[in-house]
């Protein structure tokens, strides 16, 4: 009597131990291994399968073991259950109510079979071909449907031949063990629906993150693929520093958790640019806004082309001297050509301005021609003047700050969401890629101490990045020495984090990315 009350209890407390457990696991494959496990310890059986429905409703096998026959396929191992799926329903449309675990489905109860050799209504054929080839004996089975919270079946769960514990004999399943697998076919489906969700969401999150990533993207063909490429050089170069043994990041060590972390703050660190217009994203040459207003330029040199030519030829008509009229009217084009060529070339903002060249742009400016109502105009206005005398690049300071910006919007944008635990440090991490180690970075103006090493990763990532990429208005892609070169001299003028850019160099991250992501002719190392 005692025995077979102490046995009630050993199993509700495995299965309360096998419930815990279940609760705990965060590995999809392990938990579904423990609840076959578990099922098996308290019913004391030798095998059983996990089905689960799969996307065309039909029963697929994830986890199979047979503890005589030494087979484990499925769950932590690396052995795959290579079954085909089960169906529901014949091709006809009938149930398919001959199998054990199809009629748990269907019928939507446990399936208690005492011996399946002595049992009609099922098609056991398969399993009578198992046992011939394997020796195996297949007596006892128990089938029972897997339930979520909202009573839909999500799978089964199949044991067979359950062992009286004293002398190992093949016995049916009690109705006791029924209840008990019951109880725990329902915590696990609990525990799969659990999983599945948190997995879907994931994966929900991480698709809307590089939804926004791809927006920011595709918002200017210039900086195309930025936002896409950035997270793999980041990624690169965490990579390295978690696997230095030695020197300033010999602690320095990642889970899969910080990684997902890290990698989402890359897919995000450009948010803010989302709030940025278009038209200071998009500005290849100085002076364009919407469209390039070069070309409004080169109208009202062509006006007063125009207008030198009907001078000269009034003039001849008035009887001036003819070679005088002619050396006036050359040197005046000449003069419009020289000055349509330097204006071009010098919108492109691709060499610096010095400051004889601004001089020549403000004397140029004060050539005149005439509008419709033929009043007097400068050739260019104050607004044009001011663009044309950017010294580097095409952005004014104004429109600097405006791109400037794009990062304290994204701190702000990434602040008001609620970012669960696992993923509390994003906003520190993307907000802190233009920060510089000697703190003349923005927007906080944050030293080295004072930033985390992913952010200082993030950091350098972001500018290889803008020095290799081919689709920037305003240069050429620059070849792989270069950029290299110009991260060294960044490193020891405090701009990046000069350990970090040794680590960037001796594991190669800078190769590593070359290979997939630049042109053949930008690899030169």
């Amino acid at each position: 009597m005692h025995s077979k009350v102490d046995n009630v209890f050993r199993k509700i407390s495995l299965l309360n131990e096998v419930g815990i457990a279940l609760s705990a696991e965060k590995d999809f494959s392990s938990l579904l291994e423990q609840i076959l496990v578990g099922a098996k310890q308290i019913t004391n059986a030798d095998g059983g399968t996990i089905y689960l429905l799969n996307a065309e409703n039909k029963l697929e096998m994830v986890v199979v073991q047979t503890e005589s026959l030494h087979i484990h396929l499925g769950g932590s191992t690396d052995k795959p259950v290579n079954f085909k799926p089960v169906n529901l329903y014949h091709d006809d449309g009938s149930a398919n109510l001959n199998m054990v675990v199809t009629r748990a489905v269907i019928e939507n109860k446990p399936i208690n079979i005492n011996d399946a050799y002595n049992t009609e209504g099922y098609d056991f054929s398969g399993t009578y071909e198992f046992d011939k080839s394997t020796g195996y004996h297949s007596q006892s089975f128990l089938a029972v449907p897997m339930k979520n919270h909202e009573n839909d079946i999500i799978g089964v769960l199949q044991l067979i031949n359950a062992k009286a514990i004293d002398t190992e004999d093949i016995i049916p399943f009690s109705e006791g063990d029924q209840h008990l697998v019951e109880s725990l076919a329902s915590q696990a489906a609990v525990a799969i629906t659990k999983k599945q969700l948190i997995d879907s969401w994931n994966e929900l999150f991480n698709s809307l993150v590089q939804l926004i990533a791809t927006a920011i993207d595709e918002k200017s063909p210039h900086t195309s693929g930025h936002c896409e490429r950035l997270p793999v050089i980041t990624m690169f170069l965490a990579e390295a520093a978690h696997n230095t043994k030695e020197g300033v990041f010999k602690d320095f060590l990642m889970t899969d958790v910080d990684r997902n972390e890290l990698e989402v703050a890359a897919w995000l660190h450009d948010c803010g640019k989302l709030t940025t217009p278009e038209y200071v994203m998009d500005k290849s040459t100085k002076l364009e806004r919407i469209v390039d207003r070069i070309e409004l330029v080169d109208v009202r040199l062509e006006l007063m082309k125009r207008d030198a030519e009907i001078e000269k030829l009034t003039r001849l008509a008035n009887g001036e001297n003819k070679e005088k009229v002619n050396s006036i009217y050359v040197e005046k084009i000449k003069t419009l050509n020289e000055a349509g060529v330097f204006l071009r070339r010098h919108n492109k903002g691709g060499e610096s301005m010095h400051d004889d060249d601004i001089d020549k742009v403000k004397k140029w400016a004060k050539l005149e021609w005439l509008d419709k109502q033929g009043q007097k105009q400068p050739l260019l206005t104050q607004d044009e003047v001011d663009n044309l005398c950017i010294i580097k690049g095409t952005l004014t300071d104004k429109e600097r700050e405006i791109i400037n910006n794009h990062i304290v919007a994204t701190i702000k944008m990434l602040d008001t969401l609620p970012f669960p635990k696992h993923l509390k440090n994003v906003p520190e991490y993307a907000g802190g890629h233009h920060e510089r180690v000697d703190g003349q970075g923005f927007p906080k103006g944050l030293v080295k101490d004072e930033m985390s090493v992913q952010a200082r990763i993030m950091a350098i990532a972001d500018v290889f990045e803008a020095l290799t990429a081919r689709d920037r208005p305003y240069k050429d892609p620059m070849k792989l020495s270069q950029a290299v070169s110009t991260l060294k001299i960044m490193s020891e003028t405090g701009h990046i984090d000069s350990d970090l850019f040794d680590v960037f160099i001796k594991q190669s991250v800078h190769i590593k990315y070359a290979e997939k992501y630049l042109l053949p002719e930008q690899n030169d190392l």
